[in-house]
């Protein structure tokens, strides 16, 4: 079975953003070596030109705008340093519908990286480069955000609809990144494309809302086209200075290990060994698992739905 075809007909087994997720620091009694034969997929991770290299400049609508550079260059290095076999670019807001970096980035990852496009349903055009973009690079997803009042889709409208109609037809994955209290709008897009798959980023937000709203992240477990992405991971050293285990816990039961992805540790200040270490917290928070359900999450499903192969 293809990419296109796992995509559109199964799912699996039927604080603020800044330049990379903040993690709490692994325990002592965390494993320090990667388990052999294990796949590490880093799924979330953003990379920035930065401000100096003219020849990949920030869109005028760019809602923040990153110094540092975090390259492809840097990524690989790291990758190569901590043991993660491959890496998904999610292209960010700096650049807004404008891919020039993600081409770069991708054609350097050379099959290693694959990328997630953004795309804007209300803006005339922004739909029409989604076919074009993903006959010449390895585009995975289309993400759209819903966490602000002036960043938002145009819910219940036919634009939105024909985003999810171009990405179903493409083969690729809608990538959802929301506040709580957005998530049921995404509900009847998620219920009317059950072929499509569905990724649902950083742990739906559970911290950026009450818990009544983020119950509605629960609700999405249950068309069996979801997947919960395990990033962005708070730490209680930021507000609201609460333990997430237990949600990541109450998520992993109701979507199941086979649903779930992790991404995470790639920034701009990133070296092999905070890479792998972020790998290791999240393992951490997952040491209830058996090592294959482990080892599912931190790379083999991502390995599978995304269509990487082994050299």
């Amino acid at each position: 079975m293809n990419r296109r075809t796992f995509l559109k007909r199964s799912a699996l087994a039927a604080t603020t953003v800044t330049y990379g997720c903040q993690h709490t620091q692994p325990s002592s009694s965390e494993q320090t070596t990667k388990p052999v034969g294990e796949t590490w997929v880093d799924t979330h991770l953003h990379c920035f030109a930065g401000t100096s290299d003219t020849r990949f400049p920030y869109h005028e609508r760019a809602p923040y705008r990153p110094t540092e550079p975090a390259t492809p260059e840097h990524l690989l290095e790291c990758m190569d340093a901590a043991g993660v076999d491959y890496a998904i670019v999610v292209h960010p807001e700096p650049y807004q519908d404008d891919h020039r970096y993600l081409e770069h980035c991708l054609e350097m990852g050379k099959g290693k990286l694959k990328g997630v496009g953004l795309f804007f349903s209300d803006r005339p055009g922004s739909l029409d480069k989604i076919a074009p973009l993903a006959k010449r690079i390895p585009l995975v997803a289309l993400r759209v955000h819903a966490y602000a009042p002036d960043r938002l889709p145009p819910f219940d409208s036919p634009e939105l609809k024909r985003l999810w109609t171009i990405a179903s037809d493409l083969g690729l994955a809608i990538q959802l990144h929301f506040e709580p209290k957005y998530a049921a709008r995404f509900l009847p897009y998620i219920q009317a494309f059950p072929n499509t798959q569905v990724i649902i980023d950083h742990l739906g937000r559970p911290f950026q809302g009450l818990p009544e709203e983020h119950a509605n992240v629960f609700e999405m477990a249950k068309p069996p086209n979801t997947i919960i992405k395990l990033s962005a991971i708070p730490s209680t050293r930021q507000y609201p200075h609460r333990d997430i285990a237990p949600t990541i816990h109450r998520l992993v039961e109701t979507f199941g290990p086979d649903r779930m992805i992790y991404g995470g540790g790639f920034r701009a200040d990133a070296t092999g060994e905070t890479y792998r270490a972020s790998f290791e917290t999240a393992r951490n928070y997952i040491h209830h698992l058996n090592p294959n359900e482990q080892a599912m999450i931190l790379g083999g499903n991502a390995k599978k739905l995304f269509g990487f192969k082994s050299a």
